[in-house]
This record gives C-alpha cells, structure tokens and sequence, in this order.
C-alpha cells in the first residue's frame, strides 16, 4: 500500500485516443481515492477502514481472475455500461464494501463472496 503525496496517479496514454474515438465518462484515475495494481494499493488519501477493504476486494479479484482476465472484465464492463459505477467488478467490490462497513463485526470471506458472486455471474 502506498499513499501519495503531492501527486497523482495519471490517466494511462492511450485515454487520448479513446477520447478521439468517441469514448466518453472513462474513469479518471486521478480523482479516485485508491487505485489497485494487481496487488497493489495506491490511495490519493489516507487510507479508511471501507476504502482499504474495497482495494482488498479488488486484490482477492486480481487473484482469482489473474491480471489479463481481471483486465477483460473491467474494460469490457465499462464499454457495456458506459460508466464507472456499471462496472460489475466494481459493483462488486462496493457490495462487498457496504456489508462491511454496515457490521464490522461480522465475519465473512471475500474469498469465497467473490469467488461466489463471479460463478453466478458466470464470469470465472
């Protein structure tokens, strides 16, 4: 986990492209709170309990999925609803999110929840 500083994480090269093309709403990663790579975590901010665990969703995902699979899903979950928050892996991960943030205390596998949810999804 890395928390910056006086910086930013910027937006990859190629969104000039995508802009060009037509793509509209791609996901600004400069003003997102944290940011996932594979295992790795970095925040805009310092870090709190939800958002930590909502990057933590996202690195049990990248373990199940592996990089390129993980990789398919969220572009292709972008390009078919057009939005961030239509994400299914990020919908995910904020549903996974708010069962935790509305009972710490109750106990559950993210392993297994996400492994769940993506069968039924039919996504592994």
């Amino acid at each position: 986990m890395l928390v910056l500083r006086g910086e930013r994480v910027a937006n990859p090269d190629f969104y000039s492209k995508l802009k060009g093309l037509g793509f509209k709403n791609l996901p600004d990663q400069s003003r997102m709170g944290a940011i996932t790579f594979c295992d790795v975590v970095v925040s805009h901010e310092p870090f709190y309990d939800g958002l930590l665990f909502h990057e933590l969703v996202h690195v049990e995902q990248y373990r199940q999925l592996g990089i390129p699979r993980f990789s398919e899903l969220y572009v292709c979950g972008f390009l078919n609803g057009c939005n961030y928050e239509a994400i299914p892996l990020e919908v995910n991960a904020y549903t996974l999110e708010g069962r935790f943030e509305a009972n710490h205390h109750q106990r559950f596998s993210v392993e297994d929840e996400v492994r769940k949810w993506h069968a039924e999804e039919g996504r592994l």
